[in-house]
């Protein structure tokens, strides 16, 4: 955060920050900051921060607001379908002095749903934007994996906790429908909601989608044995997975997942953070054009 506090006074002169001290100030602070009189808020951190930030500015309704993003998390998932690289933090601060933008989608999960852990708070029961990503099923199970690890982070945690969960993980019962497409029901290995290409730190997870392109894009994956799983984990990391016969790609502007009844309230993820919903049923939206964003 300093190195980016130090090349943001170089580039742009004064302005205002704002430093997180507890998970879940990042929203605080962007609603502050927008109650202020803010026209362009700039949030530093991972996909999860910068969602937290966009959802705030996306629903802002008083006057245009940019989201400015400087990338310093573990996935940049999101910055990369921009071109900005957490590995280049001057580039995306000289982005952001010389103003350029783009109008992008957003995502919005329109069912009800806390951060897991929260879920049985009332006020914290709402629907939620996100930037880049819903996701089910072996997702989790390697988000879960992960936040116990010590030594690794970013791309190559999640390469090595999903390689682990590859012989793990159980499955999910899932159906997943939208109007385009009608329903898709069975046992899968993960279900992914994406607005952009990229999840999990860099996996092409729809290697044609775009932010801008009016579409949420699923890509359903048919369960199988551990050695056929990790085969498509490898053909996922490039992408390759597509066509294969385990793979569905489906485009549409809204989509609804359901669970068994009799299951527990479905966690997923959002933007790489866990959240959980309060019955069977997720349903989720494209909010086209939603967000202007700084990009280079």
């Amino acid at each position: 955060m300093r190195a980016y506090l130090e090349m943001l006074k170089r580039h742009l002169g004064a302005f205002d920050h704002s430093l997180t001290t507890v998970a879940g100030d990042e929203a605080r602070l962007a609603r502050a900051a927008l109650e202020a009189g803010a026209d362009t808020v700039a949030a530093v951190g991972g996909d999860g921060t910068l969602s937290q930030v966009a959802d705030q500015v996306a629903s802002w309704q008083q006057r245009p607001v940019r989201l400015a993003l400087l990338p310093s998390g573990t996935g940049n998932d999101f910055g990369r379908n921009l071109g900005l690289s957490y590995k280049s933090p001057e580039d995306a601060v000289r982005a952001l002095a010389r103003g350029r933008t783009r109008r992008v989608d957003v995502g919005r999960v329109v069912t009800p749903c806390a951060p897991d852990g929260r879920r049985e708070q009332v006020d914290a029961l709402r629907p939620r934007r996100f930037l880049n990503v819903v996701g089910f099923g072996f997702d989790i199970a390697v988000i879960d994996a992960a936040a116990g690890a010590r030594f690794l982070k970013g791309a190559v945690l999640y390469r090595v906790t999903a390689l682990q969960q590859l012989f793990r993980y159980p499955g999910i019962d899932v159906t997943v429908s939208s109007p385009a497409h009608g329903t898709r029901a069975g046992q899968r290995l993960i279900l992914t909601i994406s607005n952009g290409r990229y999840f999990g730190g860099g996996f092409p997870i729809v290697p044609a989608a775009t932010v801008d392109d009016g579409f949420l894009h699923a890509c359903v994956i048919r369960d199988a044995g551990p050695l056929r799983r990790a085969v498509l984990f490898s053909r996922t990391e490039r992408g390759r997975h597509v066509g294969a016969p385990e793979v569905e790609l489906l485009a549409d502007r809204r989509f609804t997942v359901r669970f068994p009844p009799a299951a527990s309230p479905p966690r997923f993820e959002i933007d790489g953070d866990i959240y959980a919903g309060v019955g069977p049923e997720v349903k989720v939206e494209l909010l086209p054009g939603a967000l202007e964003v700084v990009v280079p």
